[in-house]
Parts: structure tokens; C-alpha cells; sequence
């Protein structure tokens, strides 16, 4: 039997966000995360820049707000 490990719902706080600003959320799945946060941004018609990147020693995805 093979467990799925959960992760908690992922919230963005590209509103409160200045340009310049922003967060790390660790994750191994990279790929659903940015998609993710494509679409959120999208919805709240926020630019956003996101880069699967490695934070102490934790790999995740580390979200810019750009526009």
C-alpha cells in the first residue's frame, strides 16, 4: 500500500504583495504549484514570476510579484 503525502492547501498572498515582494513554499510537487500559481495570479490579475528553487535545503517554489 502506498501512502500519498498531503500537503496543506496552498493560500497566495499576491494581494497584500508589493512589486518586488516574495514567497517560498516548499513542495515536491513543483510542477501542480506553479500551475497553480499561474492561475491564481491570473485571477486577481497580478504578474507573478515563480522559479523552482532550493531554501534551506528545502525544495519548493519561490513566487516574485513582477506587475
Amino acid at each position: 500500500m502506498q501512502h500519498k503525502l498531503a500537503e496543506p492547501e496552498w493560500m497566495f498572498p499576491f494581494e497584500s504583495m508589493e512589486v518586488g515582494d516574495s514567497f517560498f513554499i516548499p513542495t515536491l510537487r513543483t510542477a501542480e504549484l506553479m500551475y497553480a500559481l499561474d492561475s491564481g495570479s491570473k485571477r486577481v490579475k497580478v504578474k507573478v514570476k515563480s522559479y523552482v528553487v532550493t531554501h534551506n535545503e528545502y525544495i519548493g517554489v519561490r513566487t516574485w510579484r513582477v506587475g
